[in-house]
């Protein structure tokens, strides 16, 4: 076991992590913006009170605030929630009510809005197109080359020789592809195609539970099986196709966050797994530790977590302005400010009280509530 990084390094690493992931993702929007004349006011890092900045020639405040946690990118004309025209809004002059962001046809501000989850996403195909590029490809064929006694695979009467095609609906097109599908989905029901000796068999397997451990002593629960592949096969990926590798692995990435959602709404996962900056700031410093290219990892993941994160359908992130912008598309006009506004509360309090229960997570995960508890028995 390796022993966890010291509080300092571990605040270096989750500021370097989620600083530059912040700053991409609202450059994003900042670009876009410019791109279609929308005066920028003020592009923050981080929340609070400005510990340091400038003003530029265009007049664009950059700043950084106390609270490292976030950031944003204060268009002009952003005078109320919904970002509509009021009293306030056609007082402006002309020419400077045309820089504004809701002087913009509508399909203009959508692509301001998605513009910032797309770089994060954009910056996370990037780095897995260079890992895959460097590192090559796995194709380790899904033939089964070793079966635990008293597994899940043995319990289902699967052996050494079959060749498995589907796990769940799924195909299955590589060995990877099965470890990916079952590791979070510890003691589910699914059914397993396969082929043995030239002959299509299916079987229903209950996928096992294992709690794992990592280097640092962090234990999690992932499903197992318990096959072994026949043989490792790892390819030499061409440039050109390392791009395409890396909008793969990011849409599988995004397609196991999507299922691991599901799971936590239907009960199958323990709300208890959800985490936060705490949590974020901890496996940065452990993943800082092990090295650069894990640090790296770490990065693109987290970068399409905030992408991900960001689409989704709740008022205050970008997602629930692209669900208005929806509506208003459909409508032919604007959703009412009011009910916008109101809407805007609720995501802020939605938002909020995930980030209270995510922190007690966390405090929880990092044995707090046992002290705590230990100090008053």
């Amino acid at each position: 076991m390796i022993e966890n990084p010291g509080l300092l390094f571990t605040l270096v690493a989750f500021v370097l992590v989620l600083g530059p992931l912040v700053f991409i993702h609202e450059m994003g929007h900042y670009l876009a913006g410019r791109w279609f004349g929308v005066k920028a006011e003020a592009f923050s890092v981080g929340f609070g009170r400005e510990i340091a900045g400038f003003t530029d020639k265009r007049g664009t405040r950059w700043q950084f605030g106390w609270l490292p946690l976030g950031g944003y990118v204060r268009f002009a004309g952003d005078m109320n929630p919904a970002s509509q025209p009021n009293p306030e809004w056609l007082a402006l002059p002309a020419e400077e009510r045309a820089q504004t962001f809701q002087a913009k046809p509508l399909w203009q501000r959508a692509i301001i809005v998605v513009a910032g989850p797309a770089i994060n996403f954009a910056l996370a195909i990037l780095i897995l197109a260079g890992f895959a590029f460097g590192y090559g490809e796995s194709r380790t064929p899904p033939v089964i080359g070793l079966v635990t006694e008293q597994s899940a695979a043995a319990n289902a009467g699967l052996r050494v020789g079959d060749r498995i095609t589907a796990i769940g609906g799924r195909t299955v097109e590589t060995f990877d592809d099965l470890v990916n599908f079952t590791r979070i989905r510890p003691s589910e029901q699914v059914r397993v195609d396969y082929v043995r000796a030239d002959a299509s068999a299916s079987t229903d397997m209950r996928i096992g539970l294992v709690r794992d451990r990592d280097r640092f002593g962090n234990e999690f629960d992932l499903g197992r099986i318990g096959i072994g592949p026949a043989e490792a096969v790892r390819v030499p990926v061409e440039w050109w196709r390392a791009p395409i590798i890396g909008i793969e692995r990011t849409g599988a990435i995004v397609g196991m966050m999507v299922d691991t959602i599901g799971q936590i709404i239907t009960g199958r996962r323990s709300i208890k797994e959800l985490g936060g900056p705490l949590r974020i700031a901890q496996v940065s410093g452990q993943q800082m530790s092990l090295g650069v290219v894990e640090y790296v990892g770490l990065i693109a993941l987290i970068s399409i977590n905030l992408g991900f994160i960001n689409l989704l359908p709740v008022p205050m992130l970008d997602g629930g302005h692209l669900l208005f912008y929806a509506i208003e598309a459909v409508r032919r006009r604007p959703v009412r400010p009011e009910v916008f506004e109101w809407a805007f509360r609720g995501g802020l309090v939605a938002l909020l009280g995930l980030m209270f229960f995510v922190t007690i997570n966390d405090l929880g995960g990092f044995g707090v509530w046992r002290s705590l508890a230990g100090l008053i028995g």
